[in-house]
């Protein structure tokens, strides 16, 4: 899967979206009047946390009126997400999202909300590679080796991802099961943090994440990193090669966070929020922030991030049906 992004033009918007009065019908004009709930469907820390807490803090600065961030973890975030999409859409209810927010529905036969009529798409904040690690035990060193190694002892080895149904899981089904015919164990956690410490314990031996959460112990040499699933190399890791110059091409798979609304919110609310979004994301300190985070920033338009959700909506679709992936 690639993504879009959105550079051209960006710095001169920012100025103007950062410091100027973006006209519209009243509700924009006046628009916000009073604190706005910031939903995170997940637990403090983790990969979306950070984000919206260093987006919400510059929104407040910006409008002068408090964004503030509320957790409500559960359900592979479709218990904050459900929340989320039966606020009011009045812009005072804005919701921060990961992968899960396309790939929960596909998975589940109920979900409290449908991505595509219970939201309106507000912005992509930024994406990042997901990364296949392995415990410093593993022989392998890069992913020819781990193949050969997987083959060569079906049903041996391990993989640990954030969950049943993650987008981790399904990029792993897709690249080792479907793809290679492999025979590998996987071991679901309640979460990334979980699949970290087993892997770092040597409990599992292969980890499959987004990289922004892998980072620090890839850096601290807990965790060997083989290949990052992007269509580049990342700013963060560049001596890790992606999937394709390792020789597996097709298998791009980016972890990515953004911004969405309750249906019906107004047009200009949600073009307001974007360019403050859009603004904040290109400030130097907040780059820099993100990119430490593990994040390529990108604050695309509403249109290109509503194109991506459905893109990875079938993309993700697909890899369900092949593999027979189903929770209930």
């Amino acid at each position: 899967m690639r993504t879009t992004l959105l550079r051209s033009g960006l710095a001169g918007f920012a100025l103007i979206a950062l410091t100027g009065v973006i006209g519209g019908p009243a509700t924009a004009q006046t628009y916000p009047a009073k604190p706005v709930k910031v939903i995170v469907p997940y637990p403090p820390g983790g990969g979306v946390d950070p984000v919206a807490r260093i987006i919400a803090q510059k929104l407040s600065a910006t409008f002068g009126v408090q964004f503030y961030v509320e957790n409500l973890p559960g359900a592979g975030g479709t218990l904050g997400t459900g929340t989320a999409a039966n606020a009011g859409a009045d812009g005072y209810t804005i919701l921060f999202m990961n992968p899960d927010f396309v790939v929960q529905p596909i998975i589940k036969s109920k979900v409290p909300y449908d991505p595509f009529k219970s939201f309106e798409a507000v912005t992509l904040i930024g994406v990042s590679p997901e990364m296949i690690v392995v415990h410093p035990s593993v022989p392998a060193k890069n992913m020819e080796e781990l193949i050969a190694l997987l083959r060569a002892n079906p049903g041996k080895y391990n993989v640990a991802t954030p969950g049943y149904g993650t987008s981790p899981h399904l990029a792993s089904e897709r690249l080792f099961k479907l793809s290679h015919g492999l025979e590998i164990v996987h071991v679901p956690f309640q979460g990334g943090a979980p699949a970290i410490a087993s892997t770092i314990a040597g409990h599992t031996t292969i980890l499959h994440l987004s990289m922004s959460t892998l980072a620090p112990h890839i850096k601290q040499g807990t965790l060997r990193a083989l290949a990052v699933t992007g269509n580049k190399r990342s700013r963060a890791f560049p001596d890790v090669p992606t999937l394709e110059e390792s020789g597996i091409p097709h298998h791009e798979v980016e972890y990515m966070i953004g911004v969405a609304t309750p249906a019906k919110t107004g047009t200009e609310i949600i073009n307001l929020l974007q360019g403050k979004i859009a603004a904040i994301v290109s400030l130097p300190e907040i780059k820099e922030r993100l990119i430490a985070l593990g994040l390529e920033p990108v604050a695309s338009t509403p249109e290109e991030f509503s194109a991506k959700l459905k893109e990875d909506f079938a993309t993700w679709s697909k890899v369900v049906r092949d593999a027979n992936i189903k929770i209930d």
